[in-house]
């Protein structure tokens, strides 16, 4: 009853709870996009504002310092004293507001232009200004305490990138130089403006980017100069009166603007709030990124205008809402009854109760019609759940005598294939038994051809045969060798222990030396390639087991000459980490029309030899250890195996 009245609901109330909710969220989405997108276009205006300055400024301080270099007052005190000279520098330092003015005669100018590229310039003949960074050793020569102006204590900041440095005491400097070229003296006129704790600077950007006569002259927004990453001159402030320099940029910013040499435009967290932000990088006359100049402004009042915009439309919607429900409601309330009558019949019908009924109608309308066909189809499941009952239980009977037969037949099927398995397992051990036998014959002729050398000159000077020796027991440790290898292989299945962690590159090697007479007949070329693999899971026996077999299928493929391919690499499958185990031959490889039938059962195409089982088996003993065993042609010709097992856990 609950379900049939919600759904109704649902069904009236979804233009306003989906629809409308939709149609909000897709215009707040797009009011917020457009609106984040002025926020960001004022920013990059005012970033824009900012580098003009800062450029008009370089150009200002390097005019006034060509002018000073072609006066003809400059002339005249190059024909006055030291005392003279200094004198009228300090006093036109103070008229041109800079920090430090002098004057490079050609053989100085010349020692100093590897150093300044902007001097090496001016001995070109060419006026420069840069941006330069002065080391504390380098502003200490000036007056004016430049050292000490520039030195400032960095502060542990926020969201910024970690370091140990503690103070920051070099000089963010507009380096400028002009050519002078006088009678009797040539050389370069050098000035700048040191920017560290520049506030008349800094602040003459933020009044003309953020001076504001609409709300009254009030600063809306920060300025910045960086020096790498450090606030050497902002009015940014850590409290009301103290300005946060020696604080530092976030490390989204720095990776972005000095390490990429990108623009910021978009939020950035700032000393300890979040900001709209734009970074621009500063480069020095070296061409190498050595700070930035920021501007921006709080997103705190403008992420609160964009909530109250929400709040306001949310209202609004609400107001709809409640005055549209209970007039839904009343309308609705008309097919409710009905509904609910005809969820309590199919209630009790779900419960076991087949003979309840929705019964007649007071209005023969599109609902009483259907609830007068639903008491027909009931009437019929009544009679088809008695007649299917019956079925049921005859069915059931069948069932049980099928499941009997089946379960006997599988176990007789388990005892043939563990048969099968030993037989198979049998039969490769006498292959390689052989081929054990004659790779012990082999070192038992030269230790017996050796001490029939020992017999006849062995003397009273046992040096002359100290070779022989050494080879004996060399031929001794090879015998014993493969017989170990031997009676590792031939364990029985049985005894198996699949709890055992093995690392298969020891084992593909005992294969291969196990399988050795058989690749020695021919003129097979082996090709090991074995990266480092996880440990697996199983017994070692039955994956030498899988192993031997697929090698010596490749050399029988191959007749006796070719070459094999073994590697052993680290493979993860369907998100699991595992071992991955490739032999690929160059023989004929598989027909297309075996492809899928080369595991079958006693498939074989090898003619009056062999049981067809040894792939059939191997793919069992793989699949028993969670692993996955497949055949393909490689591209180059020949067949490939590729054997996977999990990495044991």
């Amino acid at each position: 009853m609950k379900s049939v009245r919600l759904r109704l609901l649902i069904l009236a109330l979804t233009p306003l709870i989906v629809l409308m909710p939709l149609l909000l969220l897709i215009g707040m989405t797009r009011w917020t996009a457009d609106y984040d997108k002025v926020l960001i276009a004022n920013v990059e205006s005012d970033l824009r504002i900012a580098q003009q300055y800062l450029a008009r400024l370089m150009v200002e301080t390097g005019d006034e310092l060509a002018g000073v270099a072609d006066s003809a007052e400059f002339a005249a005190v190059l024909q006055r004293t030291p005392t003279q000279q200094a004198a009228y520098f300090a006093r036109k330092r103070k008229v041109l507001e800079l920090d430090f003015l002098y004057f490079l005669p050609e053989h100085d100018a010349i020692d100093q232009a590897a150093r300044w590229p902007i001097i090496a310039a001016g001995l070109n003949g060419r006026p420069s200004t840069q941006i330069d960074i002065f080391s504390a050793d380098d502003l200490a020569v000036f007056p004016e305490n430049l050292a000490t102006r520039a030195r400032i204590a960095l502060i542990e900041t926020k969201a910024a990138v970690p370091t140990e440095r503690t103070v920051e005491d070099r000089g963010m400097v507009i380096h400028a130089a002009s050519p002078v070229k006088l009678a009797g003296h040539s050389g370069v006129l050098v000035g700048g403006v040191l920017l560290n704790r520049n506030l008349d600077f800094i602040d003459t950007i933020n009044t003309l980017v953020y001076l504001n006569a609409i709300t009254g002259g009030d600063r809306q927004g920060t300025a910045t100069l960086f020096l790498d990453d450090v606030r050497v001159s902002t009015n940014v402030r850590l409290f009301e009166d103290v300005r946060a320099l020696g604080t530092r940029v976030s490390a989204a910013v720095r990776g972005q603007v000095l390490g990429a040499g990108k623009t910021w435009l978009a939020r950035a967290f700032v000393v300890n709030d979040w900001y709209i932000s734009g970074y621009v990088p500063l480069t020095d006359s070296f061409g190498q990124r050595v700070g930035m100049l920021y501007v921006g402004f709080l997103e705190a009042p403008f992420a609160l205008a964009k909530r109250d915009a929400l709040i306001w439309m949310m209202g609004a919607f609400a107001l709809v809402l409640a005055v549209s429900v209970p007039i839904l409601l009343r309308m609705a309330e008309g097919i409710f009854a009905p509904l609910e009558r005809m969820t309590n019949t199919m209630r009790k019908v779900r419960e076991g109760d087949l003979s309840a009924r929705n019964g007649q109608f007071g209005k023969a309308d599109e609902i009483g019609q259907v609830a007068g066909h639903l008491d027909n189809l009931l009437d019929q499941v009544q009679d088809r759940d008695q007649r299917l009952r019956s079925y049921a239980d005859q069915l059931n009977h069948r069932v049980e005598e099928r499941t009997a037969e089946l379960r006997r037949a599988n176990e007789k099927l388990e005892q043939t294939f563990k048969q099968l398995v030993m037989s198979e397992k049998l039969a490769a051990i006498g292959e390689i038994t052989a081929g054990v036998a004659h790779e012990i014959n082999n070192p038992v002729a030269v230790i017996q051809g050796n001490i029939d050398v020992m017999r006849e000159a062995l003397g009273t000077n046992a040096e002359i045969v100290e070779t022989e020796l050494s080879l004996i027991d060399k031929q001794v440790a090879r015998i014993q060798a493969i017989v170990g290898k031997l009676l590792k292989f031939a364990r029985p299945s049985e005894f198996s222990n699949y709890e055992e962690v093995l690392d298969l590159q020891p084992i593909v090697a005992d294969c291969l030396v196990l399988v050795e007479h058989v690749l020695a007949k021919g003129s097979i070329v082996v090709h090991a390639s074995f990266a480092p693999a996880p440990p697996v899971r199983g017994d070692a026996g039955e994956i030498q087991q899988v192993v031997v077999n697929l090698i010596v299928n490749a050399a029988q493929a191959m007749q006796g000459q070719g070459q094999l391919f073994l590697s052993l690499a680290s493979h993860t499958k369907d998100g699991q980490t595992g071992a991955v185990l490739v032999v690929r031959d160059t023989g004929p490889g598989i027909s297309p029309e075996n492809l899928d039938t080369v595991f079958n059962p006693f498939f074989t195409t090898k003619t009056a030899e062999g049981t067809g089982l040894g792939l059939s088996i191997s793919q069992t003993l793989i699949q028993r250890l969670g692993g996955l065993i497949s055949a393909a042609n490689a591209p180059d010709g020949g067949a490939e195996f590729t054997v996977w097992l999990p990495a044991a856990t």
